[in-house]
C-alpha cells in the first residue's frame, strides 16, 4: 500500500515537473520579443524603485513626497525606450535636478517682486511661467532636455522655504539612485538579453541532417555552417535503412572505411573514430556483415563512400566535427529522425526539402509536430555559402528571433543580411519599422531592415533572387481556416529561383 501511494506521489511530482517546465518554455518564448522584455521590466522595477524611495522618504522626514511624480514618469521614460535620446541616465539625473533648481528659483523672484497668493496649495503664475522659461532655457544648450524636468519645476513652486535645498537633495539622490538601478539593468540584462532570454541564440548547435534526396550535401553544407558560428557544435549525418541487416552491412562497411583513411598516407582529413561510434550506437546489434551479391556490395560501397566524402568535406571546410549514424526505419521515417536527433543530442534537424502534390510532404510534416527545432532547405543552386540572406517576417516572435539569428550565423561578417515586412496601403508604416528595429536590435552583424507595399510574393519574386537564401517560417501558428483561406508562403515559392530555408520551432 506504501508502495503504491509513493509511486502515484513520485508519478504526480514528475508530471507537475513537466507542467511547469513547459509553461516556462512557453512563457519564455512569449517573452521573446524585445517590446515585452521592455514592458515586462518596466512592471517590475519601476513599482519596485518607487517602493524603494518611498520607504526612505518616510523614514527620512527631509524627504518630500512631491519627488515622486517627476521621478515616477522619469522612471518609466528610462526604462520605456533603453536606447532612446531621453533614457540617458546623466541626462535623467541632471535634468530632474536643474528642473528644481529653476523652479525654486522662479520662486524666490516672484516671491520678492510679487506678494504670493493666499491658500494653501496655490501657485503664481508668474512664478509658473518663470519655472517653464527657465526650465528650458537652461537645458535646451546644455541639452540635457528632460521631460520631467519641466514637473519638477511646477512641483517646486509648492516647496516651503525651510525644505529648499531638502527638495534638491531629495531629486538628486533619488533619482541617482533609479539611474544606478537602470545602468546596471540595461548593462548586465537588456544589452545581453539575446543571451539571457533568446534560446536561438544560444541552441541548435548540434545538427541533425536526414541524407535524403540529391539535394542532401547541400543541405549538410547549410547545417553545418549554422553549427560553425558556435565552439562546441557537431553535424551528425543519418542515413536511415530498411532493416537490421542492411543496417549491419553499412555499419561495417563505414568501419572499414575508417579504417582505410584512418592508415592512409594521403588522406587524413576524415575523423573516423567518431562516426564508427555513433553508427554502431545507433543501429544496435546487427551481427556480421551479410553475404550479397556484387552488384549489391557496388551499391552499399558507393553509398558509403557518399557518406563519409560529405563528412570529410563539411570537416575539411567548416572545421565543424562530423559523425555519420546509420538507424532502422520501421516505417515511420520522421519518428526515427526524431528518435536519432534525441539520442545524439541534436537540437536543430536541418532537411533536405521534399514535396508532394504540391505540399510539404508528410514526412517534413511530421518533422515539424516533433519535439526538436526544424529547418527545411530547398536547394536551386550548387551553393556552399550563405552570405547574403533575405528574413520576411509578420511580426516579431520566438520564430522570427530564431530566423534573424540563423541567417547572421549563415552570413557571417562578410555578409549581409535583410529582414523585411510588407505591409498594405492601410498600414501605418511607422509601427512596421519599429518593429523591424526591435527585432534586430538584439544582434550584431549588417543587417539591413525594408518595409514593403507590395504583397510578399510580389516581393520575393521581384527581390529573393538578389540573395542566397530567403528564410521564412513555417506559420504553425496559423488556422486550419486561415491556411485554406491563404495557404502558407513556403508553398507559393516555386517562381522564387533562390535557396529556400522554412524555420519551425518545437512548442
Amino acid at each position: 500500500m506504501l508502495d503504491q501511494l509513493a509511486r502515484r506521489v513520485r508519478t504526480l511530482l514528475s508530471r507537475a515537473r513537466r507542467v511547469e517546465r513547459r509553461e516556462l518554455r512557453e512563457f519564455r518564448r512569449w517573452a521573446e520579443t524585445t517590446n515585452r522584455v521592455v514592458h515586462l521590466s518596466m512592471l517590475v522595477f519601476v513599482p519596485l524603485l518607487i517602493a524603494v524611495v518611498t520607504t526612505l522618504a518616510n523614514a527620512v522626514p527631509q524627504l518630500t513626497f512631491l519627488l515622486f511624480p517627476p521621478l515616477a514618469s522619469g522612471t518609466y521614460t528610462l526604462f520605456v525606450d533603453p536606447t532612446a535620446k531621453y533614457s540617458d541616465p546623466k541626462r535623467f539625473v541632471v535634468g530632474l535636478t536643474i528642473g528644481a533648481v529653476c523652479g525654486l528659483g522662479a520662486l524666490n523672484v516672484s516671491s520678492a517682486v510679487l506678494a504670493p497668493p493666499t491658500g494653501q496649495f496655490a501657485v503664481s503664475a508668474t512664478a509658473a511661467g518663470l519655472a517653464v522659461l527657465a526650465t528650458g532655457l537652461v537645458t535646451w544648450p546644455l541639452d540635457i532636455e528632460e521631460p520631467s524636468s519641466y514637473s519638477t519645476a511646477l512641483l517646486a513652486l509648492l516647496v516651503q522655504p525651510n525644505q529648499q535645498l531638502a527638495f534638491v537633495g531629495s531629486i538628486s539622490l533619488a533619482s541617482a539612485l533609479v539611474a544606478s538601478v537602470f545602468v546596471v539593468w540595461r548593462a548586465r540584462f537588456y544589452d545581453r538579453r539575446a543571451t539571457y532570454l533568446y534560446g536561438s541564440t544560444t541552441g541548435d548547435d548540434h545538427v541533425l541532417v536526414p541524407m535524403r534526396g540529391e539535394t542532401a550535401g547541400r543541405t549538410a553544407m547549410l547545417g553545418a555552417r549554422l553549427a560553425a558560428a558556435h565552439e562546441a557544435s557537431k553535424v551528425v549525418l543519418l542515413d536511415m535503412v530498411s532493416d537490421s541487416e542492411a543496417a549491419a552491412t553499412e555499419r561495417e562497411l563505414l568501419q572499414d572505411t575508417v579504417k582505410l583513411d584512418m592508415f592512409s598516407e594521403t588522406d587524413t582529413d576524415v575523423s573516423g573514430t567518431g562516426r564508427t561510434e555513433s553508427a554502431g550506437r545507433i543501429a544496435g546489434d546487427g551481427g556480421d556483415a551479410v553475404d550479397a551479391q556484387t552488384t549489391e556490395a557496388a551499391d552499399f560501397d558507393a553509398h558509403v563512400d557518399w557518406l563519409e566524402t560529405h563528412a570529410a568535406r563539411i570537416e575539411t571546410r567548416t572545421g565543424v566535427p562530423c559523425q555519420v549514424v546509420v538507424a532502422i526505419d520501421d516505417g515511420n521515417p520522421a519518428a526515427t529522425t526524431l528518435q536519432t536527433a534525441a539520442e545524439t543530442n541534436c537540437d536543430l534537424v536541418v532537411a533536405p526539402y521534399e514535396s508532394e502534390h504540391g505540399a510539404l510532404s508528410p514526412y517534413l510534416r511530421r518533422l515539424f509536430r516533433g519535439n526538436t527545432d526544424v529547418l527545411v532547405h530547398r536547394s536551386r543552386a550548387e551553393r556552399s555559402h550563405w552570405k547574403r540572406v533575405l528574413v520576411p517576417v509578420r511580426r516579431t516572435s520566438d520564430v522570427a528571433h530564431n530566423m534573424v539569428d540563423f541567417a547572421t550565423r549563415l552570413a557571417g561578417k562578410s555578409g549581409h543580411v535583410a529582414v523585411a515586412t510588407c505591409i498594405d496601403e492601410h498600414q501605418n508604416r511607422r509601427p512596421a519599422e519599429e518593429m523591424l528595429a526591435d527585432l534586430v536590435e538584439p544582434f550584431d552583424g549588417a543587417i539591413e531592415t525594408r518595409v514593403s507595399r507590395a504583397g510578399i510574393n510580389e516581393f520575393l519574386e521581384t527581390s529573393g533572387t538578389q540573395y542566397d537564401l530567403v528564410m521564412i517560417g513555417a506559420s504553425r501558428d496559423r488556422s486550419a481556416a486561415s491556411r485554406f483561406v491563404s495557404p502558407p508562403t513556403f508553398e507559393r515559392l516555386d517562381d522564387v529561383d533562390t535557396d529556400v530555408a522554412i524555420v519551425d520551432r518545437s512548442h
